[in-house]
């Protein structure tokens, strides 16, 4: 690997997950390109790359690597400044939280999907379950570990920001009442990097996706009101 990779980052555009690894470029301050692709209608050279058929994919220098957690790992022990705290228990547990993140996600996305209420309401309460808990995880902010930027921030980043469209949008607020929560989701999608992080009419893209998958949110999108929540 050279001193300076050229570094390609494979993408989808309202992939959360590629957005983890986004914003991590642009917290390091490091020049990278950027290549979307249809997930609907995956490329023949995409598909030889990627060994699971999902983005993100990182080419290092030609070499490839996928799953966001990997990429954003690799990407803080090349180029600096470090992104995971020094302590080792500190950096265990800020990984083990963003574990914990990958199973909000999938609350979300399933909440996507949900065809009937009573499903829809399932996955929401497992949502916001789910956030309480991560609530009494969190000390005073702005940020995760506290003023500092981490690489768990940037794990959730996707997740705040797509929680900020149901918001929008939706009238659907998976954490109101919870202060800390609020706080971070201030702090984070206000900075530059998160901002930046997005394709400009994400929005718009983030609400088509959710009105083709024909679900209990897509009947509210359909109806332009917000959800029974």
């Amino acid at each position: 690997m050279s001193i300076s990779p050229k570094l390609e980052l494979i993408s989808f555009k309202t992939c959360p997950f590629v957005q983890r690894s986004v914003v991590t470029l642009l917290e390091k301050g490091v020049d990278f390109d950027i290549t979307y692709i249809d997930l609907a209608n995956k490329p023949d050279w995409f598909l030889e790359i990627s060994p699971l058929g999902k983005v993100p994919v990182l080419k290092v220098d030609g070499e490839i690597l996928f799953e966001s957690a990997v990429i954003n790992e690799f990407l803080d022990e090349i180029i600096p400044p470090a992104l995971h705290p020094s302590d080792p228990l500190l950096k265990a547990k800020n990984r083990a939280w963003i574990e914990f993140g990958n199973q909000i996600s999938g609350d979300l996305f399933q909440l996507m999907h949900a065809k009937d209420k009573e499903t829809y309401f399932e996955k929401k309460n497992a949502a916001r379950e789910k956030l309480e808990r991560l609530e009494g995880q969190l000390g005073d902010g702005p940020l995760f570990n506290g003023e500092a930027f981490s690489l768990a921030d940037a794990a959730y980043a996707g997740t705040l920001r797509r929680m900020d469209v149901f918001k929008r949008h939706l009238g659907l607020d998976l954490i109101a009442g919870l202060p800390k929560m609020e706080k971070w989701s201030a702090a984070m999608l206000s900075r530059p990097a998160v901002k930046d992080s997005t394709v400009e009419d994400f929005d718009e893209l983030y609400l088509a996706r959710l009105e083709k998958m024909g679900g209990y949110i897509a009947g509210a999108l359909d109806k332009k009101s917000t959800l029974d929540i």
